[in-house]
């Protein structure tokens, strides 16, 4: 038994002594390996121990500063290659040749004569390709004034804007427009009112009512020097006219000079670029349009384009043809003929004629299609379509079938709903919204952005005092209007703005919204230029353009386009993402364009971020003088 404790104590005793070897052991190899990784780290030579002697020699006489003074490497080591000289290069953007003071890219002559003359095609858009763009900017022709404020501007306009004597010859009998010393004076004429667009404007509204604001939005086809758009704006009637760019040179620039809403265009072979139901009125006098041409192609595309209940009004041939025909060089049979194809025409379509007093004709456009389609078995043609959306209208070709109007349930009921009268249209919720047709956008929506767009012109006056000024600013353009909200918060200003839509895919169709409310604009493509000549517009709207266009086409051209419409000493406001704002401000330094970059109205926490800029004032230089061989 006391053996056997014995053993037992010797074995606790053995066990006792074998685990403090291994604690000895393991200690001192910890110890020796910290050693050899501080004199890795160290500046100075450190000896290496040989013994235990030596390692306590070493903890007792290495100074303490080598512990602190290891110097880290934080620079990178793997840089990336030095950026292109692409990248690089600072844009340089000369001012163009004289000869390009009126260049417009997408009606340019030259590139015209390429095309077919059957409908007018080459007087379509036929915009450059990428590698034909200009790379310089358009420059005003000397002498060039800031034009005169509106409402004098109705009236008057410098002739060194617009130096072309061309319709004071051609349009002398019919006082479309006169020179006077340095100006040019606009007596209100056209071919078919020689008494003043006012005096054939007050002939219309004794046929039909243009006070009561049920008529806001118009369309003038083939304009002149657009006085019927004009005159019409003291009636609270916004038109947008348009002219091609033809042998009446600069027609479409000098309502421009006026500061009357217009666009280059004509009526071929692609639709207008316009949504369905978006005009209340539609005008031809004397437009030379061929409306009993092709069977009734054009007088389709009004209908496309005119609201539920809308009129299109006539004057001009073959209108009382009995009294003119000797005047127009024409037979009375002739004419007499055209007049009754056009009465055809407007049938098929369930037009009806409402009066035809004098020189001027009006014809209504149904409320809805219920009658329309019985009538059917009767007009075979034109069939209603069936597959295109009616508002698609860029580059979209005309087809000889009938727009349907939206379903109804009874036969009073208007298609696509009731608009309410002028002004009240302006801020009602749009029957596009609240009908539910546009997706993704309520009636809260629509309210909350009315309501945001004042907060955010009221802001932008704040900062632009030019903006601020009345009258400084006429012919404004919104470059993506969404819901027509900057133009609506403008509307008690003396101005007047081309609300764009632009057609990329991923955006919502809302142009048709901007007109119920009672505005005007057009559909675009900012990749291209504008149908409209250089220093159109006195200031220029662009929220998040370039954002939208990034993988598109290039900033540089975007911003040289702008440049075209851009009046000198005109303004531009963008909005967008700060990192390209801050790309864009590098490019218009070299513009000859003033701005600075102003926080969010919201406050500079914001990543969205303003850009304010003024294009300054210059001019091509004066012509060399002609000297005598």
């Amino acid at each position: 038994m006391a053996a056997t404790r014995f053993l037992s104590h010797i074995t606790i005793f053995n066990s006792k002594n074998s685990n403090l070897y291994s604690i000895t052991i393991l200690a001192i190899l910890c110890t020796i390996f910290y050693l050899i990784g501080i004199w890795q780290h160290s500046l100075g030579p450190i000896p290496i121990p040989n013994s235990s002697s030596s390692v306590s020699g070493f903890l007792s006489s290495a100074p303490c500063y080598s512990l602190h003074t290891t110097q880290l490497d934080f620079m990178p080591h793997h840089l990336p290659h030095d950026p292109t000289p692409a990248t690089t290069r600072v844009p340089h953007f000369p001012p163009c040749n004289i000869s390009f003071s009126e260049y417009t890219p997408c009606e340019d002559a030259r590139r015209s004569l390429k095309f077919d003359r059957d409908m007018l095609i080459y007087r379509q858009r036929h915009c450059p390709e990428r590698n034909e763009l200009l790379k310089c900017r358009i420059p005003a022709p000397y002498g060039y004034k800031v034009p005169f404020r509106w409402p004098e501007s109705r009236e008057f306009a410098w002739f060194a804007n617009v130096p072309h004597k061309e319709l004071t010859v051609e349009k002398k009998a019919q006082n479309w427009v006169k020179v006077e010393g340095e100006k040019f004076r606009f007596p209100g004429g056209g071919t078919m009112f020689p008494r003043g667009a006012d005096a054939y404007i007050d002939d219309i509204d004794k046929l039909i009512n243009l006070k009561d604001g049920s008529i806001r939005t118009a369309i003038d086809t083939g304009c002149g020097v657009a006085s019927w758009g004009a005159y019409l704006l003291s009636r609270n009637i916004i038109a947008m006219s348009f002219a091609p760019r033809d042998t009446h040179e600069a027609q479409v620039q000098f309502a421009l000079e006026r500061g009357v809403p217009a666009l280059i265009g004509v009526l071929a072979s692609i639709r207008l670029p316009y949504p369905s139901r978006a005009f209340d009125m539609a005008h031809c006098s004397r437009c030379l349009i061929p409306w009993d041409n092709y069977d009734g192609i054009y007088l389709i595309e009004v209908d496309r384009i005119l609201r539920p209940g809308g009129y299109w009004i006539l004057s001009g041939p073959p209108i009382n043809w009995e009294n003119h025909w000797k005047g127009w060089n024409r037979t009375a049979d002739d004419l007499k003929a055209e007049q009754s194809r056009i009465e055809t025409v407007a049938k098929s379509l369930c037009w009806k004629k409402i009066v035809q007093k004098g020189d001027i004709a009006i014809w209504q456009k149904p409320t809805n299609h219920i009658h329309c389609k019985a009538t059917r078995k009767v007009f075979k043609q034109p069939r209603f379509c069936q597959t295109q959306n009616p508002d698609m209208a860029w580059y979209t070709k005309l087809e000889k079938c009938l727009t349907p109007l939206p379903q109804v349930s009874e036969i009073k009921e208007i298609a696509g709903g009731q608009l309410p009268k002028w002004p009240q249209r302006l801020n009602a919720i749009p029957p596009r919204i609240s009908s539910g047709s546009l997706t993704g956008v309520t009636g809260n929506n629509f309210v909350e952005n009315t309501e945001l767009w004042k907060e955010r012109v009221a802001y932008y006056k704040k900062i632009d005092y030019q903006l601020a000024q009345t009258g400084r600013y006429r012919n404004l353009l919104d470059m993506n209007a969404y819901l027509g909200g900057f133009a609506a918060a403008l509307v008690d200003d003396p101005v007047w703005v081309m609300n764009a839509v632009p057609v990329e895919a991923d955006q919502l169709n809302t142009l048709g919204v901007i007109y119920e409310r009672g505005l005007i604009g057009t559909y675009q493509n900012w990749c291209e230029a504008m149908s409209t000549y250089p220093r159109t517009y006195d200031f220029i709207h662009a929220d998040t353009i370039f954002s939208l266009y990034k993988d598109s086409c290039d900033t540089e051209d975007i911003l040289l386009e702008m440049d075209r419409v851009l009046r000198p000493e005109g303004g531009v406001i963008i909005r967008d993402d700060v990192d390209v704002l801050l790309k864009i401000k590098k490019i218009i330094d070299v513009m000859q364009w003033e701005g600075r970059i102003a926080d969010h109205e919201k406050g500079p926490h914001e990543r969205e971020k303003i850009l304010f800029a003024v294009k300054q004032y210059w001019t091509a230089p004066p012509l060399a003088p002609k000297h005598d061989q």
